[in-house]
């Protein structure tokens, strides 16, 4: 292991001013942030030609892969909320690139669709993972297992968020057999 990895997540001895605070550089949340930040600086120049960004990429993706989805479907598949999704989805329908619609079944459901230009696209945006394996340095594999462990990290801290804090641990009786 190098010598930089040995120091991560490491809190520095006798610190002053900040005493028992990592740096930056040190802390899991600044890795992942400045880890995602530099992903997001490798698409850019592969997204621009396409007239896309990132999350727009994401949406396209979905649709490449499932064909029409709802609003609601795409926003649970990209982790994304309706208010984030529905600018993003507004902006691909005026580039022309999907419709969305009522669902006949379900009035209250919006079906988004991908155009001809849209599922054309797809077409122009196939050598993009190759372009981010390479930028990566790394194997397909070492990829795949990155990925399988980042998204076990998301769900830990899913699941955390999901808890409800008030429950634990209300006057200790949740530590005692029997609870309460």
């Amino acid at each position: 292991m190098s010598d930089d990895v040995d120091k991560v997540w490491v809190p520095e001895q006798g610190t002053s001013g900040g005493a028992g605070l990592l740096p930056p550089e040190n802390q899991f949340c600044f890795a992942i942030y400045s880890a995602a930040h530099a992903v997001m600086r490798a698409y850019r120049p592969l997204l621009d030609p396409l007239g896309l960004t990132y999350p727009q990429y994401l949406v396209m993706l979905a649709l490449w892969a499932d064909g029409d989805s709802t609003v609601g479907g795409l926003a649970d598949r990209l982790m994304l909320d309706s208010s984030t999704l529905t600018p993003l989805l507004k902006r691909l329908e005026a580039l022309g690139l999907v419709d969305r619609r009522r669902n006949p079944a379900n009035e209250r459901q919006l079906v988004v669709s991908l155009t001809q230009p849209g599922r054309a696209l797809q077409e122009k945006a196939r050598a993009i993972p190759e372009a981010i394996l390479c930028a990566s340095g790394r194997d397909m594999a070492d990829l795949h297992r990155l990925a399988s462990e980042m998204a076990k990290i998301r769900d830990s801290f899913a699941a955390t968020r999901q808890k409800d804090p008030t429950a634990e641990h209300q006057d200790g009786a949740d530590d005692m057999p029997g609870g309460r």
